[in-house]
């Protein structure tokens, strides 16, 4: 997202295989600590089955404006506590991460033009019982008022049913 919504240079990122595809990932060291450091958190947090949602906000930089949320609504099967769950087939997981990642890379096509510098941020939706970490912060959701929002495809664990969408700031006619 970073890369195909032109959030951070292109020139800062490189080209690495994941999941059967040629992905971006970051080369900003302080982008990547900070990735690492989040994701870490979350992963933790998806483990335990307490996260109901990630959001990745696209905001601009000067107006402060929030253009786009991309929303991964995450439902885990609590149910499975304890249980031994039999794993999907890697190939049946991969083809579901493959189809996100290029819907999210076609997006481009639909997705009005970003016409200032912007900035992201990572909100996660938690349990209330978890522990969050000091450094972190309560935010609003950054909701757009006048959006439109156009559905992703859905990704599906034993444990994890991920639901996506992206909702963007909607032109005026």
């Amino acid at each position: 997202i970073l890369y195909q919504r032109g959030i951070s240079p292109p020139e800062t990122f490189k080209k690495v295989s994941k999941y059967g595809l040629t992905m971006l990932v970051t080369t900003d060291t302080g982008l990547s600590e900070y990735l690492e450091q989040v994701l870490g958190q979350l992963s933790m947090w998806l483990v335990n089955k307490s996260v109901q949602k990630l959001v990745v906000v696209v905001a601009g930089q000067e107006s402060g404006k929030t253009l786009e949320r991309w929303v991964f609504d995450v439902r885990a099967d609590k149910q499975a506590e304890g249980q031994v769950v039999e794993a999907r087939p890697e190939k049946e997981l991969t083809s579901e991460i493959q189809a996100i990642i290029r819907q999210i890379t076609a997006s481009v096509t639909f997705l009005p033009l970003l016409d200032e510098a912007c900035t992201f941020d990572l909100l996660v939706y938690t349990d209330t019982d978890v522990n969050v970490p000091a450094a972190w912060e309560e935010s609003d959701p950054k909701y757009i008022a006048k959006s439109e929002e156009v559905k992703l495809r859905s990704f599906t664990t034993k444990i994890h049913k991920v639901d996506a969408a992206v909702s963007y700031l909607a032109e005026d006619d």
